[in-house]
């Protein structure tokens, strides 16, 4: 299948071959037949992209912000790193698109194969949608009037804030696709709707939906206009839908409202604001939030768990059966909003066009490749190299954030052959796969385990399924290299050992800093030592919202177990003896990941993890020291370490941090190629994995 990337770096708009999406638990596979191109929203994007760096750091001055302060912390090159990285990652446009069912997941009841369905889909010649996020189409309504149901779906949120009720008088201020589809919802409801705009073109399309006009371009005040549309009173609302960096909109909607007026925000502007404006007149602001609830609440998008209808009327998947039935109704128009149409085919002249031509408002993208030429499994990325019986052939399984910028570039460092990378989507596997050298790009796990050649696996998907991706590539005969964690439940770490026991493959786990320079300088110095060492681990690990995956504990299993256990691991490492005790001492909060670890150890060293996500980011975020016969080594963020009270060792510093993620993965190659153990011994990796459980489950 063909998908529409934009890469954020340089600016260019490209179609690139990928695998078929998969019908994941909850989602659908939709085959486009047309998407629309959101003139406001892309054109941002792809002009961002055309921008110089400096300009990017204009338009962002929070990232700037982070990126200083990871400066501070991590070091100058670790953060070009990080920056490169992240604008070398291209991102998937578009959020509108009609299609056909092609596949259903698991827990998918309301769709079937055959169904014809809006979403938010991108622009890909097939779309992978939770079920939440599409809804089907009435026979009278057409694709293209279907494909803006999203489009549409934002301004009706933004008018269910705004509460307008019959005879209302109420302003749109910006008539882009959003402004114009919002001025005939409020015609619908009833209301009396002044829109606003410099564009004269645009104007004429909200007088033709039967709206009364003001463009400021030519000389007319809209506070003025305002008023004199309510003779004096004020208006009732504003919805304020155009995208600018002036103030004006706010400023304006406030001086023109009523008493107790509402004002709501749809798209962009600055939010400089007269505080007397609101005072006075006691008005209301409100900010939308897109399609409506539901919207980034993974529990509703990502699980598919519904609000009640009778507490909740309108979610975003309700808003777009909304719209669609206002178009059957014929009270949505959306023709005269449709100005360019292109085969998706010539996606790239399109964006140029965009780019180019202010007047684009309703651009189309039609989709006319036949359903077998869109599906495949994998593509070939460039020519296979040959199998060799002494080389780790690898498949890769997952390019996410951490794969992406710090597994894969390790891997191309090492002799091994890059094979195969599979994920769910297809699309991240061809960019990363290409970028690192990969053979092949697939979407199914079986391209990987089937394949004769491929002899290890590398698993760096969410965690709640590390364990069963184990067990099978275990069960394939491959070796394996899994991303902390092995496991998030004691029952998937029995499944795991019970498997590995049947099995004559390695297994190695990503705890990495055990492999790193400082680490092993530690471990040189601490081997002339026979006394109990005390070991002190401070990790200011941040905040991370309640609602993200890695705070779920059936998906992410909670930071203790998801990160934590980094730590645990390397104070294991260092202590060179079994954990034989361990407790908890956790704050109160609503997220469960500002905890003392205290861990106790057969030699009778101890240690804790002070694990906490209640700090600022301007300090760096891990720092070790150990203490033992009257000397103290200080590890700070795995750039330098201090000795104090060593004969021979006072500082160790680097120019960049190095928390030994290329030597932790190298480690693991060398170990297939040889045919030696894994290199952290397989009972410490389970130990560790069963202390982190443990302790995660004291909560």
């Amino acid at each position: 299948m063909k998908q529409l990337l934009q890469d954020l770096s340089k600016g260019h708009t490209t179609l690139v071959e990928a695998p078929s999406p998969k019908a994941t638990a909850g989602n659908i596979v939709i085959a486009t037949t047309c998407s629309l191109v959101s003139a406001g929203t892309e054109r941002m994007l792809v002009s961002f992209g055309k921008s110089s760096l400096i300009e990017k750091a204009r338009q962002q001055p929070d990232k700037v912000r982070a990126v200083l302060d990871k400066m501070k912390t991590d070091g100058v090159l670790a953060t070009i790193d990080a920056v490169q990285s992240k604008l070398q990652q291209p991102i998937s446009l578009g959020y509108s698109n009609v299609g056909h069912v092609v596949e259903v997941g698991r827990d998918v009841k309301n769709f079937k194969v055959g169904d014809r369905v809006a979403s938010n889909g991108c622009h890909a010649d097939l779309v992978s949608v939770p079920k939440h996020l599409c809804c089907k189409i009435p026979d009278e309504v057409s694709d293209e009037a279907a494909v803006f149901t999203v489009v549409a779906s934002i301004g009706l949120q933004g008018l269910r804030l705004a509460r307008p009720t019959l005879g209302e008088s109420v302003v749109v201020t910006g008539t882009g696709l959003i402004g114009l589809l919002t001025v005939q919802l409020l015609i619908a409801q009833g209301c009396r709707v002044l829109a606003i705009d410099f564009d004269e073109t645009k104007l004429a399309l909200a007088k033709k939906f039967g709206a009364t006009t003001c463009n400021p371009r030519t000389g007319e005040d809209p506070v003025a206009a305002g008023l004199a549309f309510t003779d004096g009173k004020g208006v009732d609302a504003v919805i304020i839908t155009a995208s600018t960096s002036s103030n004006e909109p706010v400023q304006h909607a406030a001086q023109m409202c009523r008493a107790r007026g509402r004002i709501v925000l749809v798209g962009v502007t600055g939010l400089e604001i007269n505080r007397a404006d609101f005072y006075q007149k006691e008005l209301s602001f409100q900010v939308s939030c897109s399609y409506g609830p539901g919207r980034y609440d993974p529990e509703y998008e990502e699980k598919g768990h519904d609000y009640p209808l009778g507490y909740v009327r309108w979610t975003e998947q309700r808003n777009f059966e909304a719209i669609l039935e206002l178009m059957r109704r014929g009270q949505v128009n959306t023709d005269s909003l449709i100005t360019h149409r292109y085969s998706f085919i010539d996606a790239p002249a399109a964006y140029d066009t965009l780019v180019k031509d202010s007047s684009v408002m309703g651009m189309l993208l039609s989709y006319d490749a036949s359903l077998n030429s869109r599906i495949s499994n994998s593509i070939p990325l460039r020519d296979h190299s040959p199998a060799h019986p002494n080389r780790a052939v690898l498949g890769v399984i997952g390019a996410g954030n951490y794969s992406s910028r710090v597994l894969l570039p390790s891997l191309q460092k090492t002799n091994a052959v890059l094979s195969t990378i599979v994920t769910s989507g297809g699309v991240s596997g061809v960019i990363h796969g290409t970028r690192t050298g990969f053979s092949t790009a697939a979407s199914d796990i079986e391209s990987i385990l089937k394949n004769a050649d491929i002899n290890s696996v590398v698993i760096a998907t969410r965690h709640d399924s590390h364990s069963e991706l184990v067990v099978r590539a275990l069960s394939a005969g491959k070796h394996v290299f899994v991303e902390k964690p092995l496991s998030i439940t004691m029952e998937q770490l029995a499944q795991v050992e019970t498997e590995y026991s049947n099995s004559k493959s390695m297994l190695m786990i990503g705890f990495n800093r055990r492999f790193s320079p400082h680490v092993k300088r530690i471990q040189q110095l601490l081997a002339g030592v026979s006394a109990p060492k005390s070991f002190v681990m401070t990790v200011n690990a941040g905040d991370i919202a309640k609602g993200h995956w890695t705070q779920d504990s059936e998906v992410g299993g909670g930071r203790i177990v998801g990160e934590a256990c980094h730590f645990i691991d390397l104070l294991r490492f260092l202590a060179g003896s079994r954990i034989v005790s361990s407790s908890t001492m956790k704050m109160k909060s609503s997220t469960n990941d500002t905890a003392i670890l205290n861990l106790q150890f057969e030699d009778g060293s101890i240690g804790s993890v002070n694990y906490f996500s209640n700090g600022n980011k301007s300090i760096a975020k891990e720092r070790l020291e150990i203490f033992t016969e009257g000397k103290v080594l200080q590890l700070d963020n795995f750039r330098r370490l201090k000795g104090y009270g060593w004969p021979s060792f006072k500082k160790m510093n680097l120019m960049r941090q190095d928390k030994g993620q290329t030597q932790c993965i190298a480690s693991f190659i060398d170990a297939v190629e040889s045919g030696g153990p894994s290199p952290i011994p397989v009972e410490e990796i389970f130990e560790v994995s069963r202390v982190a459980i443990e302790l995660a489950n004291e909560y």
